[in-house]
C-alpha cells in the first residue's frame, strides 16, 4: 500500500501590497479577506492543516483571533513562494499548496485540483490551474495574467499581455487564464526557493517564471473555477456582490 502524502496549504499574506495597502484585512461581509480564504482552503478535502505566513504581527493577529494558524516570516522575501518556502522548511509534509491570500471566493475543491496530478503522478514537481478566457478584454488587461500550454497541458510561458512571449499559439497550444494557485513537493519547493529570480520573474511580477525558465515542468490543470481576485481597492465591491450572491444561492 503507498504511503498516504501529507499536504499542507499555506497562503503567503504581506500587508505592504504596493496597490492595496492593508489587503489581507479589508473587511468582506463582516470578516478579513484573510479569513474568506482560509475558511475556503480548509474545506479542501485533501488538505490536512491550513497556515498564513505573514510578515506583519497584525495579520497575524487578525488569524489567530479567528482561530487560525499563522507564522511570522521574513519580510525581505521577493515573492510569495519564497515566504511559503520559509514555512515549509520547517514543515514535515510531502506536498505543500501555496494559495493567494487575495482569493477570497476560491472554491475548495479547485485546491484539491491543483494537488491531485501530484498524486497520480509520482514524476511531476509541480502544478498549477487555468480557466478559459471569456472575456476577449482579459487578454490585455495586465491584471489577469495568462498561461500558454501545450498538447499535454504543461506551461510554455506565462505572461501579463499576450504579445510578451506568447507568439507560439498553434495546433494544440491554448492561452488561458491562469489562477495563481500553485501545488508543489516540498522539497522540490525549498529547492525552487534557493534559485535566484529572473529577470522576466522581477519585471512582470510573476513568481512562476522562476521554475519555468529554469527548465522545470508545471502541469496546468484547466478548472471550470473563475478566478475573482482581489487587486485593488475598487475590486472589493465586486467581490462583496458575488460573496452575497454565492451566501443566496446557498441558503
Amino acid at each position: 500500500m503507498s504511503k498516504k502524502l501529507s499536504i499542507v496549504a499555506i497562503i503567503p499574506a504581506r500587508y505592504g501590497s504596493s496597490r492595496f495597502p492593508g489587503k489581507p484585512l479589508a473587511l468582506l461581509s463582516g470578516k478579513p479577506m484573510i479569513q474568506h480564504v482560509y475558511e475556503r482552503v480548509r474545506g479542501a478535502s485533501l488538505v490536512s492543516d491550513v497556515l498564513v505566513a505573514t510578515d506583519d504581527e497584525r495579520i497575524g493577529r487578525a488569524v489567530k483571533q479567528f482561530g487560525g494558524k499563522a507564522v511570522l516570516t521574513s519580510s525581505s522575501h521577493p515573492s510569495g513562494t519564497d515566504r511559503v518556502a520559509e514555512v515549509a522548511a520547517k514543515l514535515d509534509a510531502d506536498v505543500v499548496v501555496n494559495v493567494q491570500g487575495d482569493e477570497p471566493l476560491i472554491r475548495p475543491v479547485v485546491v484539491d485540483q491543483a494537488v491531485q496530478p501530484l498524486l497520480e503522478d509520482s514524476s511531476l514537481q509541480m502544478a498549477t490551474l487555468a480557466h478559459r478566457i471569456e472575456n476577449p478584454d482579459d487578454l490585455e488587461n495586465p491584471d489577469v495574467v495568462k498561461v500558454c500550454t501545450d498538447d499535454e497541458g504543461y506551461a510554455l510561458d506565462f505572461s501579463r499581455r499576450v504579445n510578451m512571449g506568447m507568439g507560439r499559439a498553434g495546433p494544440g497550444v491554448s492561452i488561458l487564464k491562469h489562477v495563481g494557485l500553485y501545488a508543489y513537493r516540498r522539497l522540490y519547493l525549498l529547492g525552487l526557493a534557493n534559485l535566484e529570480p529572473t529577470a522576466r520573474e522581477r519585471s512582470q511580477g510573476l513568481e512562476q517564471l522562476r521554475p519555468l525558465e529554469n527548465g522545470f515542468r508545471i502541469k496546468v490543470v484547466e478548472t471550470e473555477y473563475v478566478s475573482h481576485g482581489v487587486d485593488r481597492p475598487e475590486d472589493l465591491e465586486r467581490a462583496e456582490m458575488l460573496l452575497r450572491a454565492r451566501e443566496e444561492i446557498s441558503s
